[in-house]
């Protein structure tokens, strides 16, 4: 073998040594789908929204306040709420003084006793009888939005 030979040989070998690590590199990067991989998709982050906050309902409330209408009342229970006028809120009992019934509804200005045709003011005074002395006064306060006792 001359040393022309020897280096045409050791040209080869080093070259094909190149080309088999060069195929390895490529052999490990593959992920053996002819497809390329999609690229990662950017972290999304929701922006901050209005807080909603829940309210929670008065357990000591007899009504709400809107419930009310200016000029009239709700019987809640045994408890007569009125606004005769704008903000001001009135408690009186819902039991007649006449003969001890419930009254019926808060209608025309008026507290009405189906039983015996009384009728009392927004203040529980006697407006018509036969009653003669008017509704007992419960005292009632707004807190928040509701009418509650005290």
């Amino acid at each position: 073998m001359t040393n022309n030979e020897f280096i045409l040989q050791r040209r080869t070998v080093v070259a094909g040594a190149g080309a088999v690590a060069a195929a390895a590199a490529l052999a490990a990067c593959s992920t053996g789908d002819s497809a390329a991989a999609p690229a990662p998709k950017p972290a999304t982050t929701a922006a901050p929204g209005p807080k909603t906050v829940a309210v929670q309902p008065n357990p000591n409330a007899i009504t709400k306040t809107a419930d009310v209408p200016i000029g009239g009342g709700v019987i809640s229970g045994d408890t007569v709420v009125t606004q005769p006028s704008a903000g001001n809120f009135v408690g009186l009992s819902s039991v007649c003084t006449h003969a001890g019934c419930k009254v019926a509804d808060v209608s025309g200005g008026t507290i009405n006793c189906a039983c015996h045709g009384s009728k009392f003011g927004l203040d529980g005074s006697v407006v018509n009888g036969p009653a003669t002395r008017p509704l007992d006064a419960k005292d009632v306060r707004v807190e928040g939005d509701s009418v509650v006792p005290g």
